[in-house]
């Protein structure tokens, strides 16, 4: 690795799509990478250009995070490169529709790649992170995190797990170095469409990559929570963030609200 100030920063989903661009955007801001994913061959083409283009230096690491073996290479690097001061947790899958008719074993195939990777890779790197007094993960999550009313089943599940993991990290370790940000992409130009049965070229308002991961690096750069690129009105945001909190006195009571009285 060369010697930069800033930290190096650990990058899952590399190979393509989200995690490319990122590794792009960091690469360029001068932060040393990490890359994984399986696909090694794609990796060496990205970190070849981004050497030659920025200077930083590049490892790789050739990983399917739903394998315990191959995840646990990532969490020690994780654990033991003190240089790594960022880990984003992009790496992650959809499946075509819904919970019915959907196969148990590609269910929990997903939630190993967006639950329990996610996890694992986090619970690494935060002692470190809690034992130096900063540190940063960005979680990748998705709209659909809110939005139960679209048919996507066990992805929509996860993504719900992803945003509410993030913000418990931050809300509970925040005052002691930690920064976790929750990013909320709605559809993006990736090839998790064409990999799940979806035709993006059939749908509409679908966002670029490199202008989500720009928006994105806004809301790091704001130390945001919560970003979501393609919410106009933060106000609505703000506003649900704001009756979550506000039930949060009313859900310790002795009895049952009087709406299920009989």
């Amino acid at each position: 690795m060369t010697q930069q100030t800033k930290p190096t920063a650990l990058v899952t989903g590399a190979s393509a799509g989200i995690g490319a661009v990122y590794a792009d955007r960091l690469a360029h801001r001068g932060h040393d990478l990490v890359l994984v994913a399986r696909d090694g061959a794609r990796m060496e083409a990205l970190a070849s250009r981004l050497r030659k283009e920025t200077g930083v230096g590049i490892d790789i690491i050739v990983a399917d995070l739903t394998k315990p073996a191959e995840r646990e290479k990532v969490e020690a690097r994780l654990r033991d490169d003190s240089n790594i001061g960022l880990l984003v947790n992009n790496a992650g899958a959809a499946a075509p529709g819904g919970f019915e008719g959907s196969d148990v074993e590609a269910q929990d195939r997903l939630i190993q790649l967006n639950v329990t990777a996610v996890t694992r890779l986090a619970a690494a790197v935060i002692p470190r992170f809690i034992a130096r007094g900063e540190g940063s993960i960005v979680n990748i999550a998705s709209v659909v995190a809110l939005a139960p009313e679209f048919p996507l089943g066990m992805y929509g599940a996860t993504k719900a797990y992803v945003l509410m993991y993030s913000q418990t990290l931050q809300q509970e370790l925040g005052g002691r170095g930690l920064y976790v940000q929750a990013v909320l992409p709605a559809a993006t130009r990736t090839e998790i469409w064409e990999r799940s049965g979806r035709d993006v070229d059939a749908m509409q308002g679908v966002m670029e990559v490199g202008e989500l991961v720009d928006a994105a690096l806004v809301g790091f750069d704001r130390r945001e929570a919560v970003t979501i690129p393609s919410l106009p009105d933060v106000k609505q945001w703000e506003a649900l963030s704001a009756a979550r909190v506000a039930m949060v006195p009313n859900f310790a009571q002795t009895h049952a609200a009087q709406r299920y009285q009989r």
